[in-house]
């Protein structure tokens, strides 16, 4: 234990600037630590016998017994009071970091940090921030993203836990906090909130909705937000590795800002149903697929970002469903038209949603008798019921025709018929179905008949299976 007083000194201030602990809180350490060597060496259990001071300028300790100063320096208590004297430093440092680590952290809660990756441990992703130890659980990772040691991490420092002896901080990249942060730090505007991110959807590692808006005039959010030649987006998704952002102007009346957030799908019409909160959206049966994204992603993205329910229809589909609605209900008696396109305007666009929204609604907003009211719900799911068995149907039928068709394909590759013909096609479909043969294709002027009789054909041998 034998130590210059200044060299001691030189030690606690290293340290305090190392782990960021208080050096006045080290020196009260140094103090207890001693006590407990000097309580050590004379075997007393007496707390209040030893007291110990340290002089925080020349680093003189004044240890005392009973009030009385110690006849004997530190340097003659022995080895045992030495030992137990490093364990109580040890102890007391770890401790004082430990508070210092959850008080510097909780503060940073919510904020980007930057760390190096050290390795996985149960699939979670240890990472060094600053000088503390963080993970990132696999529920906080985004999907298929994979990191070596000593790799550079970007992440969000989402929550910071006392978990007794140790500090635990949970860090997230998929949490969609982490889009807003990095926003805040490739626009100006968005930190400076000239422009505000009103709602965010997101599915992390593959696609991000953001609704902005500008509380200036002549800021355009949209445009600001993806930079010069696209310069700011680039660089949040390539943080992100690629994953798609979509920015779409935020507008306060539900339906523009439905239509915003479907694109890059164009919307032919939307009708909401406030009672359901959904929102049934038209489009042309070339933007269908586009409207409802790779595996649903972009209605799902959009239904988050909006807060509405959104069905996507075909102009045909939205017609039948009204048209099938509107006869169902003039078949109960005192059924009006006005009262069937009364309905619709209120977005009920289908028998699904007459019973979904029940009879009290519709005595309320048609001002009918109850009695009325009930006979239009349950004559709407009888219906109802009807037309989800035909779909149903419908969907056999087609998945039944893909799938000979996909087989029809195969096996025509096979044959010596040229790959992708006609008779190929059918005859090979015929066989899979248990099918006759196929007649001979009829021709006009020579040609071949146009693909609709092929189709036809195709339809009358799935009907006979």
């Amino acid at each position: 234990m034998a130590m210059n007083a200044q060299e001691m000194l030189r030690i606690l201030d290293s340290i305090a600037r190392d782990r960021n602990i208080d050096r006045s809180l080290l020196i009260r350490d140094l103090e207890m630590a001693m006590v407990s060597a000097a309580r050590k060496h004379f075997n007393t259990l007496d707390p209040e016998e030893f007291t110990c001071s340290v002089d925080a300028i020349s680093g003189k300790i004044d240890i005392r017994r009973h009030g009385e100063p110690l006849d004997m320096s530190p340097e003659t208590f022995g080895r045992i009071a030495a030992q137990t004297f490093k364990q109580v430093m040890i102890q007391k440092f770890r401790d004082d970091e430990r508070s210092s680590i959850l008080e510097e952290f909780t503060k940073r809660v919510g904020d980007i940090a930057t760390g190096v990756a050290q390795r996985y441990e149960a699939r979670s992703l240890i990472v060094t921030v600053d000088r503390a130890e963080a993970f990132m659980p696999p529920s906080e990772q985004i999907p298929g993203e994979q990191f070596q040691p000593n790799d550079r991490v970007r992440c969000l420092l989402l929550d910071v836990r006392d978990a007794g002896s140790q500090v635990k901080i949970v860090l997230s990249r998929s949490h969609p906090d982490f889009i807003k942060r990095l926003f805040e730090v490739e626009v100006p505007e968005v930190a400076e909130r000239v422009i505000e991110i009103k709602a965010m959807a997101r599915e992390a590692g593959y696609r991000t909705k953001i609704a902005v808006s500008s509380v200036d005039s002549k800021v355009d959010a949209v445009g600001a937000c993806v930079g010069v030649r696209g310069s700011r987006i680039k660089n949040i998704v390539d943080e992100l590795n690629g994953e798609k952002i979509d920015i779409v102007r935020w507008n306060e009346s539900s339906q523009i800002l439905i239509q915003n957030a479907l694109k890059p799908a164009e919307v032919a019409e939307i009708s909401l149903c406030f009672e359901l909160g959904r929102a049934t959206v038209v489009v042309r049966d070339d933007q269908l697929s586009l409207a409802i994204g790779k595996r649903g992603q972009n209605v799902r993205l959009a239904a988050r970002l909006t807060g509405w329910d959104i069905d996507i229809l075909t102009p045909e589909e939205f017609t039948k469903g009204l048209e099938t609605m509107a006869q169902t209900l003039l078949q109960v008696e005192g059924v009006t038209e006005q009262m069937t396109d009364r309905l619709a305007a209120l977005g009920m666009v289908s028998v699904f949603d007459i019973e979904e929204v029940g009879a009290e609604v519709l005595v309320t907003e048609l001002q009918i008798a109850e009695e009325l009211g009930r006979a239009m719900v349950e004559r709407a799911s009888i219906r109802a019921k009807e037309v989800a068995e035909q779909q149903q149907r419908d969907k056999e039928a087609k998945e039944r025709l893909a799938k000979a068709q996909a087989e029809a394909d195969r096996l025509a590759l096979l044959s010596d018929e040229p790959a992708g013909s006609v008779e190929a096609g059918e005859a090979a479909a015929a066989a899979i179905l248990g099918g006759a043969a196929p007649v001979e294709t009829p021709t006009k002027d020579g040609q071949p008949a146009d693909a609709g009789s092929g189709e036809a054909r195709a339809a009358d041998i799935l009907g006979q299976s």
